[in-house]
Parts: structure tokens; sequence; C-alpha cells
């Protein structure tokens, strides 16, 4: 295991990106500060948003110092702002939460102590959905024990919002640079060197279904994730065909 002794042992260290969040950001900022693991920084960057969402934020950060706001010159998009807030950060554990999701309040204690009890370099957990409004939605915890690389090509189980890895043991891994899924390229990143991500199994975060989202709209997702087999991953066109087909069924037929 390669060590990495600039980064501040058992710190968990939050990246939030922000775009246009006034609406849910505090409720998000709330659910960090509720946590029964109190060992964290939550790095917030602002991504040129236009309304109130960088004046909450700035509220907290006066309160709590473990609060800290940068702010984007120009727009750079969900990839490049979650990469800043990677390079920001000082922790041993990097976690990630958007601005309109939510962590139960157990959800580091739980988790932290899952990796450092089994030695787990990667993990990730079960979580519900929930409205726009905020009113439940369906479970999401039927999920396998772990995943690995090609498992996790063929569907990917883990939500963004759950997922924690270890900078003592990979270093500093950063998401590729693409309109949408830059999250499942970081966590192929992650599977190439080891052999398994472990899931916690217990419901610990809610994930936000918004109105007309992307990642809500499951057929405008086959080509993001067709671009990611070919182009990211490099695999060929059959193989690729393969892993979609997959995906297809996965997502569109099973779910």
């Amino acid at each position: 295991m390669k060590q990495y002794p600039s980064c501040q042992d058992g710190l968990v260290s939050i990246v939030t990106p922000l775009h246009n969040g006034e609406n849910f950001v505090a409720e998000t900022i709330e659910s960090v500060l509720k946590q029964t693991y109190s060992y964290w920084e939550m790095i917030i960057v602002d991504d040129c948003s236009t309304d109130r969402g960088p004046e909450i934020v700035m509220e907290y950060v006066k309160n709590d110092s473990r609060v800290r706001f940068v702010r984007n010159e120009q727009n750079q998009g969900p990839a490049l702002t979650r990469n800043t807030a990677i390079r920001e950060a000082k922790g041993e554990y990097i976690a990630f939460l958007d601005s309109d999701d939510l962590w139960t309040n157990d959800k580091l204690e739980k988790q932290i102590s899952f990796m450092a009890k089994g030695n787990h370099p990667f993990t990730f957990t079960y979580y519900d959905q929930i409205s726009e409004e905020g009113n439940f939605l369906k479970n999401v915890d039927q999920l396998s024990d772990r995943v690995n690389y090609l498992s996790t090509m063929k569907s990917n189980k883990i939500g963004c919002l759950t997922a924690v890895y270890s900078v003592k043991y990979f270093g500093k891994v950063y998401m590729e640079n693409i309109a949408k899924r830059q999250d499942y390229t970081l966590w192929l990143k992650l599977l190439k060197k080891i052999e398994y991500a472990y899931c916690v199994p217990h419901i610990l975060a809610h994930y936000r279904i918004r109105e007309n989202s992307v990642s809500s709209n499951k057929f405008k997702l086959v080509k993001f994730h067709w671009h990611i087999y070919r182009h990211i991953e490099g695999h060929s066109f059959f193989k690729s065909l393969y892993f979609i087909s997959n995906y297809i069924f996965v997502r569109i037929f099973k779910s």
C-alpha cells in the first residue's frame, strides 16, 4: 500500500460542487453538520452561480471553519469543479455529496468504521431516492456486497453521494472532464487498482431526483455510457456493444 503522509489521518474531505443550488444547499450542509463523525471538512466549489447559493454557503463558512468555500473564476462544469475540491482536500478520505443531496446523521461514522475495520480503500452504501420536494420515492438497497471493474462496466451500482475512497491507498484520483457520468469514470479508475469495492449494507444517503435532470432520463444516458466504453476506457466496438447491451437491459428494462 502506498502512503501519502501529507493527508490528515481520519479526516474526511467532502467534495460538493455548487451551481445555482440556493433551494437545497442549506439542507445539504445541515446534513453534514449533523454527522455523528465530526472530523471532516466540506469543500464547496461554486461554478459561477447566479443565484443566492454562494451567499447561503458563506453564512455557514462564518460559523464553522470545517466548511470551506472556493469559487471558480469561469464556469468549468461538474467534473473540473469536483476536481478542484479534490485538489484542495486535506483528508485521508475523499467523499462526495452534491449540493441537493443529503446524508443520514450516521453516514460517515458507519462508513469510515467499515473501511477501517475491513481495510477497504473504496466503499459505497445503500441509499434511497427522494423527490425534488423531499418526499420518499424508493430504496436502492438491492446491491451486491462487493463490485469489481467488470461488474461495474456492465452496470454501475455506486451512487456518487455514497462513495468514499482512501487517499492513503490511491493518492488523489480525479474525474474525467466529460459532460455527464464523470463519477462513473472515477469508479472505473479506482477499480482498476483494486479487486473489489465493498458495500456498507445500510441506507445512509438520500438522492434527490430533479425534474428534467439528465440522470432521470435513461435514454439520454446511453450515449454517455457508449462514449465511456469506447473513448474513455478504450474498449473495442464489439466489447462496448456488449457493455451497452447490459446497461440498457438493466437500466431500461429491468429497473
